[in-house]
């Protein structure tokens, strides 16, 4: 990007220019936007007769959208439940004399009860550093873990009050956004004709993406031949580790594309063994020819390949890892088993 001659680029002139403008106090030094209703469905402006389009406004920030429209109908449908779950709770002859506290760990959670197994669970799930497990930890987790199953119990306590009368919901829950996901010769398992395609972005040294692993695992598990999932790099600038180890999985796809997810594999399994000598070690383990794969790896035969794959997260405004499209239809972040559940379920029901 250019700069003028006192060292401003042009986006921090005009962000300058932006606060000059805001600052101003006669209306005429303000630009001159007038806010209606759009002549014809999918224009957001015009301007001397030529369009701008809703299409080309969201370009690049679908995501951004998204997240922004899903946490208002988050909001909105959050408070309907809370006013749903009241109700049903006033409408409860058990209710009489109790307060609504009261009666949710009376009657809706009473059989709601951690145990230090569920808590040593988490801890394992989550990677807590044995040093920083103390009693006050415990009690921490203990206290969330009954939250969230209050939350499930008061789902199952609504959910058998609508058996046989469904709540009607008018409230917009905004779609995903889908995109045009290029597949060509990434790795992948499952049938090549699958009718649900999954594609990850991820990155072999993030945390969150080893979680995700785990989630694909179970995906598969459950669905079978119906669902295809591939895999594409996306090592991010601050893991030291992450490119290497994504050249060393295309370096193991390049003998055997089984051995490019059983070296996925070890390598989610384990991150802190993502340093050359250790891949060296899961190459020797897994079966693959040493020579060969040690002459891919230090010459970083697939850098291209790489930042190709990088390239295309990026048009597809990723911004972190793992991001998945699952027939195209976005899905960010290392999300539970039913988030994708309920993506892949609504296409297979098509």
């Amino acid at each position: 990007m250019k700069k003028n001659k006192l060292g401003f680029t042009l986006t921090g002139l005009f962000a300058v220019m932006l606060v000059f403008f805001a600052c101003q106090k006669q209306a005429n030094s303000k630009p001159n936007f007038i806010f209606k209703a759009a002549p014809s469905a999918g224009v957001a402006a015009s301007i001397g007769g030529e369009q701008i389009l809703e299409k080309d406004l969201n370009a690049g920030i679908e995501s951004d959208v998204y997240d922004a429209e899903m946490k208002v109908y988050e909001i909105k449908f959050g408070k309907l439940q809370a006013m749903l779950l009241e109700k049903f709770m006033n409408q409860d002859p058990n209710k009489k004399g109790l307060s609504n506290d009261e009666f949710l760990n009376k009657f809706i959670a009473k059989d709601v009860k951690v145990t230090d197994a569920e808590i040593e669970k988490f801890i394992k799930e989550r990677q807590i550093p044995k040093e920083q497990v103390n009693p006050e930890i415990k009690d921490r987790i203990r206290q969330y873990l009954e939250v969230e199953s209050k939350k499930l119990a008061v789902d199952k306590w609504i959910a058998d009050k609508t058996k046989k009368t469904p709540v009607e919901v008018y409230i917009y829950k905004p779609s995903r956004p889908v995109f045009d996901v290029p597949v060509k010769d990434a790795p992948f398992k499952g049938p090549a004709d699958a009718k649900v395609t999954i594609v990850e972005y991820s990155d072999f040294q993030c945390p969150f993406c080893s979680k995700a692993a785990a989630t694909v695992a179970e995906v598969e598990k459950k669905y079978g031949s119906k669902v295809k999932i591939v895999f594409k790099n996306y090592p991010l600038p601050f893991h030291s580790q992450a490119k290497m180890a994504a050249n060393a999985a295309l370096c193991a796809k390049e003998q055997d594309p089984k051995l490019f997810w059983k070296m996925h594999d070890a390598m989610f399994a384990d991150q802190t063994k993502l340093d050359k000598d250790s891949l060296l070690a899961s190459a020797k383990k897994i079966g693959l020819k040493e020579a060969d794969f040690k002459s891919c790896l230090e010459t970083d035969k697939y850098k291209t390949a790489i930042e190709n794959d990088m390239a295309e997260g990026q048009k597809l405004g990723i911004k972190s890892t793992p991001t998945f499209f699952i027939n195209g239809k976005l899905v960010s972040g290392a999300q539970p088993i039913e988030v994708f559940s309920e993506v892949i379920d609504e296409d297979l029901a098509k």
